[in-house]
């Protein structure tokens, strides 16, 4: 049994939607941040970056800055560019990509089940990011990011949120890397008790993207022993069915060689690996163990060997794993792909074009593409309490911020 709740969202006026809603800060380059803050006043990054036009600056992650993440929050509100909802709602949620429709539900997700593993995790998180959120939801009081949880599919479901579609949404808006996004409103009781009534039949959930948001909630709600808010026992949340997801591969790029010349690191691999030079239209891995890798301006695919890796076991058998435990680790000394900032990794919708531009560059010395792991094989890591290696995939939809907040003082 899933729980999801509707919740009264603190939103943008129906205006100022496509002003409001950004990506996380953390996803632009120093000039495009600074372009959008100069240059748009609405734009939900001047709440997360406060003082960009004050010299009254504070230290990141500290009380102080939070307070003031807060206070220019309340700014906003003030401001009237944010309304609350007046009644309770879920939020239909509709990323047109490509011609690819990513549907989900926008709602609060329970603490309680994350913490008893009915929402199931597939990644380690870092118990000093969780800290540090945590203390940053303790002053600002909201979730402005939705983690994305998926679930299997629920053809009554789909059927029940199809027509909901056909009306004119509330938002409705593409962003400049042609995404259009759209949101309706779902707060009439009678499809919000059937909603829960699906979900209610929906024994799994599991995380796609948003690890450490669910954690440091979790770790936010278990502080408070005195709970003023019912919302303070959930966090925000896309629910989506499967089906609806991709999955991209997240490839590696690696600085350098080790030491090692070009010649000396392929007599390295073929133990492990058949090597394959190939021309670059087909660089592309075409199915599992199968590696691309780019070198010194030549495309070769790595055919994985028997006996290199563990065929019955959920995470062993991934080609991330197989590529960290017979290169990474043993021939190129990457012990920590977290950390260690000899590599780096680029996400598969910049294609192997992305991987060769990278090296041509010089911006590494070797490029290796990966072929995606599939929704079944994350199902199985997650259902094996197993952690899946750093960065092993690239999740979508990713969802703007700023569209439904999700107040935790309520």
């Amino acid at each position: 049994m899933t729980v999801i709740k509707p919740f009264k969202a603190i939103r943008p006026t129906r205006d100022k939607a496509y002003l409001v809603a950004t990506r996380p800060f953390y996803a632009y380059n120093k000039e495009v941040l600074h372009a959008k803050l100069n240059h748009n006043p609405y734009t939900f990054l001047h709440v997360i970056n406060p003082e960009f036009h004050t010299d009254d600056k504070t230290q990141p992650n500290t009380p102080e800055r939070f307070q003031k993440i807060r206070n220019k929050f309340v700014e906003f509100i003030n401001e009237g560019i944010f309304m609350q909802e007046e009644k309770e709602s879920y939020y239909l949620y509709r990323q047109t990509v490509e011609g690819h429709e990513y549907i989900g539900l926008i709602a609060g997700a329970s603490v309680d089940q994350y913490n008893s593993g009915h929402i199931k995790k597939h990644e380690e998180t870092i118990t000093e990011r969780e800290t540090v959120f945590s203390n940053y939801l303790k002053i600002v009081e909201f979730n402005v990011e939705p983690v994305l949880l998926f679930h299997r599919k629920h053809e009554a479901l789909n059927q029940l949120l199809l027509p909901l579609m056909f009306a004119r949404p509330e938002y409705e808006f593409t962003s400049w890397d042609r995404g259009k996004h759209e949101i309706w409103i779902v707060n009439d009781t009678e499809t919000i008790q059937k909603i829960q009534n699906y979900y209610s039949e929906i024994d799994d959930v599991y995380i796609a993207d948003g690890h450490h948001r669910c954690a440091s909630s979790a770790r936010y709600s278990n502080s408070i022993t005195d709970k003023t808010s019912k919302n303070q026992d959930l966090f925000l949340a896309c629910f989506i069915s499967e089906e609806k997801l991709k999955i991209f591969d997240y490839n590696r790029l690696v600085k350098d060689l080790n030491g090692l010349t070009a010649n000396e690191f392929l007599d390295k691999i073929e133990k492990s690996f058949i090597i394959t030079q190939v021309l670059h239209e087909d660089a592309s891995p075409t199915g599992l163990h199968e590696i691309s890798m780019y070198l010194e301006g030549q495309w070769y695919k790595l055919t994985a060997k028997e006996g290199t890796f563990d065929r019955d076991h959920a995470v062993y058998k991934l080609d991330t794993d197989i590529l960290t435990k017979n290169i990474l680790e043993p021939i190129l000394d990457l012990h920590d792909l977290k950390t260690n900032d000899r590599v780096s990794f680029i996400n598969g919708k910049k294609g192997m074009e992305g991987i060769e531009t990278a090296v041509e560059e010089s911006r590494a010395k070797v490029g290796f593409g990966l072929f995606p792991v599939s929704v079944t094989d994350l199902k199985r890591v997650s259902d094996g309490n197993l952690i899946m290696p750093p960065k092993s995939t690239w999740i979508e939809p990713k969802l703007r911020s700023g569209l439904t907040i999700f107040p935790l003082d309520d």
